[in-house]
């Protein structure tokens, strides 16, 4: 775990630390008198987290219903049971078949007259009869034709009392036609729209019932969504399971144990640097051999006060390594990594001071004149992140270098002699 490799380095930096031997430094009087630990400049990883502690807990699960009613004809897992997806459940029959073939058939029948319906009112007159209708509207022309013949025949040819009859049968024949073509205009374009609507959804309503009935008939076989865990069955071989519309009765509940979550409470001063698909270190108080790394799903906007500390609550989802023994409710532990830094140069947090004008320097310990003599060295640099322990040196030191870190000599009881300070 990361958490033991840091505990590696820190005890590597130890093993580099030396004790120097208390003196004044400067040569003037009235100094005080220090230890100083010499601690090398080390290359290594640094990570920057805030951590908290909850339970795992399950980040997919389901209660599995039949579709329709019936009865339980097979069920084929037990609780506990380990299952694939598309795995097949339970299968429920129809209880009265025949009563539920009638109800498909009247289902059918019913859609029938409703498309019927919605056919005559779409088209109220068959092709026969506008037909008819065109045919009329061409007589109505024909004979108009001819009675305007006959009168320009009879203006010129008849009698006073020839010329009234064909006047009069014009008259009619313009008539007749008229009346005709209203009656094709209107076959062949006025419909009731809203009637139209209203007869569509009476179909789309059928139709609905049909695909019902016919369901109600079916044989029901229910699978798993996914793959995962029975962790219940709540009906036996036998039982009726009642229509969705009268009661909803869960069969079984299926959880997936692939990906599962950890909610941990985060201190309200930790929680700004937090954002959803930061990566986070888990152990698991029951499998510390475990090693385990999840990703920030979601943050509680609201928080939990306690003893008048503020948390939220953040959860954490992870995958779940094959036969790894880890169930839901163990308690763990998470560190959300806020910052990742590889390969940097890290020196311990104490060894950072601040010259008279604010600058981060460093103490360094080099070697002075005469040869073979120490000396500290005042450097300036530029530090990165810190951990709390060790910081990051982005410029100033080289791999390898010793930094001294100073300790008020009342603070200290060396027990063998080192470094001398070069002193002038």
């Amino acid at each position: 775990m990361k958490r033991r490799k840091i505990v590696a380095v820190i005890l590597l930096c130890l093993a580099l630390v030396g004790t120097l031997g208390c003196r004044p430094i400067g040569g003037g009087g009235g100094e005080a008198e220090f230890s100083g630990e010499l601690v090398s400049v080390v290359r290594g990883d640094l990570m920057i987290s805030v951590g908290g502690s909850g339970s795992v807990g399950v980040a997919n699960e389901v209660d599995l219903f039949f579709d329709n009613g019936g009865e339980v004809d097979r069920i084929y897992v037990e609780e506990g049971d380990e299952v694939s997806r598309g795995r097949r459940l339970a299968v429920l029959v129809p209880r009265d078949k025949e009563a539920l073939e009638l109800a498909v058939t009247r289902a059918e029948v019913a859609l029938m007259q409703a498309e019927y319906s919605l056919d005559k009112a779409e088209n109220p007159y068959t092709d026969d009869e506008i037909e008819d209708a065109e045919q009329a509207v061409e007589d109505a022309e024909d004979f108009l034709d001819l009675a305007d013949d006959m009168l320009r025949y009879v203006l010129q040819h008849g009698s006073e009392w020839e010329v009234q009859q064909w006047q009069m049968e014009v008259l009619n024949a313009e008539i007749q036609l008229e009346m005709a073509e209203d009656t094709l205009d209107t076959m062949l374009n006025e419909r009731d729209e809203d009637q139209i609507a209203i007869l569509k959804k009476e179909v789309t309503a059928a139709e609905q019932a049909l695909a019902e009935a016919r369901r109600s008939l079916e044989t029901e076989v229910m699978v798993a969504p996914f793959a995962g865990v029975v962790s219940g069955v709540n009906v036996e071989e036998g039982d009726v399971i009642p229509a969705p519309g009268v009661a909803q009765v869960a069969v079984m509940h299926l959880i997936d144990t692939g990906v599962m979550e950890l909610v941990v409470e985060l201190d309200e001063i930790d929680i700004p640097g937090v954002i959803p698909g930061q990566r986070s270190v888990i152990e698991v108080d029951a499998l510390p051999e475990l090693e385990l790394e999840g990703r920030v799903s979601s943050i509680s906007p609201l928080p939990r006060e306690e003893a008048g500390v503020v948390f939220y609550s953040v959860k954490i989802g992870f995958d779940v390594p094959p036969a790894s023994g880890l169930r839901g409710g163990m308690s763990a532990t998470a560190d959300v990594v806020l910052s990742d830094r590889s390969d940097v140069l890290l020196v311990p947090d104490r060894a950072i001071k601040y010259d008279a004008q604010g600058n981060t320097v460093v103490q360094v310990m080099v070697v002075g004149e005469p040869e073979g003599t120490r000396e500290i060295e005042e450097r300036p640099v530029v530090t990165g992140v810190s951990d709390g322990f060790r910081t990051e040196i982005i410029s100033g030191l080289g791999e390898g270098e010793m930094v001294v870190i100073e300790v008020p000599a009342e603070a200290s009881a060396p027990s063998s002699p080192g470094f001398m300070f070069g002193g002038h």
